[in-house]
Formats: C-alpha cells, structure tokens, sequence
C-alpha cells in the first residue's frame, strides 16, 4: 500500500539516520526484526489495537514484552510511533530500513522459488550472474513449489522474473483469451 510506505518512509528514514550514525546497523536490523515479530503475535495485536489503553501504555507493553531485546533508543522510537498512532507501521518501517541499508552496503536479496532443488552449481552461477548484473553482493534464498511443474521465478528487491512453466502457460492462456 502506498499510503503505508508514505507514512512509515519518514520514520524508516530517522532510524537508519540514527543507526548509521552509531554504526548500529545490524543491532537496529535486530531491534526491528524483534518488534515486528512481538507486535505480530494476535494477543499482541488485540492489545496495539484496543481502544481501552493509552497510545503510550501500548508502546510501554511492548517494550516490556520485549524486554532485552531492545535498548532504550528503541523505546524511544516506540513512544514516537505511539504518540502519533503509528505502531501498526512497525513492518513497513523495518523493511523500509531494509532496502535502505541493503542500498548502503550493496547487497541484494534474492529469492529463487523453483519447481525442484537447485543445485549448488546452478545456485552459484545464478549469484553470479545477478552480481555482475547488480554490481553489489547477492545473497540467495531459495525454496521449492512443485506447483510450478517447472522453472523457477526469481525475485530480487522489487524485480520478479518468472521463468516457471506455470508463468508461461498462465501467460499463454491470457494471451490466447484476449484474441
């Protein structure tokens, strides 16, 4: 949603500041991947959303419920999203700070959904190959669908290729259904 990322970029933006700064990127990578994870819990979620509790009694409960996981400049962050009713923003915030930091150290995600198991042979000239493409260092994640029946479809940051038999076949079909 485009109304999501506009709301949470401002706040994205400040904490990778903060975190580059203090040279603390992977330990805000972690505080994050910790918030987000605690506030996705449904109890956690009945509670963020309850109209019975103050804003910063919320971002008090789920600091608390992470307890030292996160540092006192995280809970700082947390009374900012709640005095504003932002914390349902927590995921769109983190992986906004993701893509930045990911740009800042040159690295690219990937995610290879394949009919079968890629070898380590496959798996590394794809590296390759998205490296020299990209220019920046590639890491691959990579899982299986048989559903596919065969191929894969690759996604790297905001780029979806897919080579898969079913990508082909569902393309064929509206291809034939508009003629």
């Amino acid at each position: 949603m485009a109304e999501l990322a506009t709301l949470s970029r401002p706040y994205a933006n400040a904490i990778f500041g903060i975190a580059q700064d203090s040279n603390s990127l992977e330990a805000w990578s972690q505080t994050l991947g910790t918030l987000v994870a605690a506030s996705g819990d449904a109890t956690v979620q009945t509670m963020l959303s309850s109209p019975d509790l103050a804003a910063q009694d919320k971002a008090n409960q789920l600091a608390q419920l992470c307890g030292d996981e996160i540092n006192s400049d995280a809970g700082a962050f947390l009374q900012s999203l709640a005095e504003h009713d932002r914390l349902s923003l927590l995921a769109e915030v983190r992986e906004q700070f993701e893509e930045l930091r990911a740009e800042q150290e040159q690295t690219l995600d990937v995610e290879v959904v394949s009919a079968f198991d890629l070898t380590a042979a496959q798996s590394d000239a794809l590296q390759a190959s998205l490296q020299k493409k990209y220019g920046k260092d590639v890491s691959i994640t990579s899982r299986t669908d048989s559903d596919l029946v065969g191929g894969a479809v690759i996604r790297a940051g905001d780029i979806v290729i897919d080579g898969s038999v079913k990508g082909r076949l569902t393309k064929l079909v509206d291809t034939l259904i508009q003629k």
